[in-house]
């Protein structure tokens, strides 16, 4: 069997992309297809100049494949049935297999809408090795746990669900190389992941665990609702080494919430660390998404020690009223206790408050804007809580009538300046003051800084290098490889590159700067701000 994995493009242009995480997934799913003997080529889209389908259609012209397989890290509906009909068109007729959370959260819906020949749910590493074998064999794809299809009278197949994966060091370490990471890493911006830290990053992603022992009302489970697994050290420092040595990577993102339940194990994993880095030549630099419900100094002080640039917390909101709503286990003074003692050490806070719950109102909102505009000093970002396909207050939605159409609104409606009302007080017109009062305060308390003097990148055209000077420390730092698409409206937020601050702030051009001074100023920008804010963001990163 001849088999092609397609990376989709992650945003609509005709020009390379790479600005973007690589899909963990698919070099997963790439790794295991490789390993159980299959032929496969990789085509990531995001690398090419030109329409997809001129792209793809050229690449299946190649040799005579057999499957198609591809999937989607986020939503990207488009996407996805683009690739879908580029394929069904084309004179080779082969099989399209689709995975990804889309279709593990909503795998009827998308059966009956995407021509897809299977649909993968919930993890894929078994499922696609079974599915192909079954193809090859000319099996009954109904005895495949973990999928959905149409059978030959045109109804809609969901298979039992797979078990989970209990031994996560039993699967290969994705491939990244063959879906095209080292092209990537040579082109990206400093702002990529490291909030430019780096002028040249080469930054890896990491999956340390799968699963979550906590079910947030918000949330978008990606493999679906499954219980908590996690890699050993010996595994994931074995694949750090890895990402070393073939990918000359200067920094990581480890991706497990809950690793620094296990003090034990945290400590065995800095160690392991702090090991590599005095063996490297250059610096390597790493993040990790940590719940604030196991921040004390001493564990802040452990990451640091071992190059633990900065941790992303998931504060949401400030009133304990609307935490219970989430599900969310956490207290509001464990919020304060992590953004303090982040503060005292020195750490980066990447954190978000998000609005919106079923269970806010004015009180709780004003709640966690006061509680922002008095402790955060801009450093938490501000934003809305998003319905996605799967999660407690999306199916609350429905429920509601706030979303009339699913697939309408999964195709159309799903992106972010889509804000909806799905609380269960608050009437439209009190809705929107929230919405101007966080577009507001966001405005207000975040820093934007002009830089004192820009440069032409030398390597790249679309790239500038910019002296600043920090508003916090007023310490002056040139940062490099700033990607902009528009010299008189860009901006892009950065770690100011003093360890002793190491704070968040905006490098901004005058005009866009002069844009956020009148905002203050004047209700009618004020009010129109989300449509001018959106076409701002479509001239820049």
């Amino acid at each position: 069997m001849k088999i092609l994995l397609v990376i989709p493009k992650y945003e609509s242009t005709k020009k390379p992309v790479y600005e973007y995480f690589f899909p963990i997934g698919l070099g997963y799913i790439l790794a295991v297809i490789k390993k159980f003997g299959y032929e496969v080529d990789c085509i990531n889209l995001n690398h090419y100049y030109g329409e997809i389908r001129k792209i793809l259609s050229k690449k299946l012209s190649t040799k005579k494949y057999d499957v198609v397989c591809s999937g989607h890290m986020g939503v990207g509906y488009s996407m996805i049935e683009k690739i879908i009909n580029v394929v069904k068109e084309h004179p080779s007729k082969p099989k399209v297999i689709i995975g990804g959370a889309l279709i593990t959260s909503e795998p009827e819906l998308m059966t009956q809408n995407l021509n897809y020949d299977f649909g993968v749910i919930g993890e894929g590493e078994l499922t696609i090795v079974d599915l192909l074998k079954c193809l090859k064999n000319n099996g009954n794809p109904a005895d495949i746990k973990g999928i959905c299809f149409k059978d030959s009278n045109k109804k809609i197949i969901i298979t039992p669900k797979r078990e989970v994966i209990k031994d996560l060091d039993s699967i290969p370490f994705p491939d990244f190389q063959n879906m095209g990471i080292k092209e990537q890493l040579g082109k990206v911006s400093s702002g990529h992941a490291l909030f430019n830290y780096f002028d040249y990053p080469r930054s890896y992603q990491i999956l340390g665990s799968r699963g979550c022992p906590f079910n947030c009302t918000f949330c978008y489970h990606i493999l679906g609702e499954s219980s908590y697994r996690q890699r050993s050290i010996k595994n994931l420092i074995e694949e750090i080494k890895y990402a070393i040595n073939h990918y000359k990577i200067n920094h990581f993102s480890l991706n497990d919430d809950m690793f620094a339940f296990d003090k034990k194990r945290l400590s065995e994993f800095c160690g392991e660390i702090k090991k590599i880095i005095e063996q490297l030549s250059w610096e390597l630099k790493w993040d990790y998404q940590m719940a604030v419900t196991h921040v004390d100094e001493k564990t802040l002080k452990l990451l640091k020690d071992s190059g633990c640039h900065y941790i992303g917390f998931g504060f949401e909101s400030y009133s304990p009223q609307v935490l219970r709503s989430m599900r969310k286990p956490i207290t509001p003074e464990m919020i304060d206790n992590a953004i303090k003692l982040s503060f005292k050490l020195k750490m980066p806070v990447v954190a978000n408050f998000i609005f919106g719950d079923v269970a806010e109102t004015k009180e709780t909102a004003n709640e966690t804007l006061n509680y922002w505009k008095s402790n955060c000093q801009g450093q938490v970002k501000l934003f809305f809580i998003h319905p996605y396909p799967g999660s407690k207050i999306f199916h609350h939605c429905i429920k509601k009538g706030i979303i009339k159409d699913k697939l309408n609104y999964i195709k159309n409606k799903i992106h972010h300046t889509n804000i909806l009302n799905m609380t269960d007080s608050m009437s439209d017109e009190e809705f929107k003051w929230l919405i101007d009062q966080v577009w507001k305060n966001t405005i207000k308390y975040s820093c934007y800084v002009s830089p004192i003097e820009i440069h032409q990148n030398k390597n790249f055209k679309e790239r500038i290098d910019a002296r600043v000077k920090c508003p916090f420390c007023e310490c002056i730092f040139t940062y490099k490889n700033l990607y902009y698409q528009n010299r008189y409206l860009y901006n892009s937020r950065v770690i100011c590159r003093n360890k002793d601050c190491n704070m968040l702030f905006f490098i901004a051009s005058k005009p866009y700067i002069l844009t956020i001074k009148y905002y203050r100023q004047f209700d009618f920008l004020r009010k129109n701000f989300l449509l001018l804010k959106d076409k701002i963001l479509k001239m820049r990163v």
